[in-house]
């Protein structure tokens, strides 16, 4: 995987730090640290995981360990509208991957993409944990549940005009 080199500008730098100090660079607040982090700049490149290193005297190795093992951190930008299609078991079991290979086809784009109008991006969770709404989609932090194929364009509709 290509990872896009970016630079950072002094202000998104005191922005992580101002982060990292929030949480008093406490190393038991680095998921929390990552969380803000993200919602910031959107993803959690190489360049944001060195400031956070530096800040909190974590190793950018673990660092790394941590947002590529979790689903829901992103080295990749997103898209304005990120679109997560839940693959637990229930989820699956009740169709989901009919739901994600609709998005597929109605945005052009594969998982892990991003359209090229960056409105969209399409990626799948492996459990969110409302088994009972199964199929079920997030639209940023949106959830649409018992989602069907034909629900889909009117999903994408609803975000074509913010």
């Amino acid at each position: 995987m290509s990872s896009i080199k970016i630079e950072l500008r002094q202000e998104d730098v005191n922005k992580i730090r101002e982060i990292c100090d929030s949480f008093n660079n406490d190393h038991q607040e680095l998921i929390n640290i990552l969380h803000k982090c993200q919602q910031h700049f959107g993803y959690l490149p190489a360049e944001v995981q060195e400031v956070v290193s530096d800040c909190s005297g974590i190793p950018v190795a673990k660092i790394y360990g941590v947002v590529t093992f979790y689903s829901f951190f992103t080295m990749t930008p997103r898209g304005k509208h990120p679109i997560s299609i839940c693959m637990g078991t229930a989820c699956y079991v009740r169709g989901a991957e009919k739901v994600l290979d609709e998005f597929v086809k109605e945005l052009g784009i594969k998982a892990g993409e991003t359209s090229p109008d960056g409105k969209f991006s399409i990626s799948s969770l492996r459990c969110v944990g409302a088994c009972g709404l199964a199929p079920l989609v997030l639209v940023g932090d949106k959830t649409y549940g018992r989602v069907a194929p034909d629900d889909v364009k009117n999903i994408i509709k609803e975000y074509e005009e913010l």
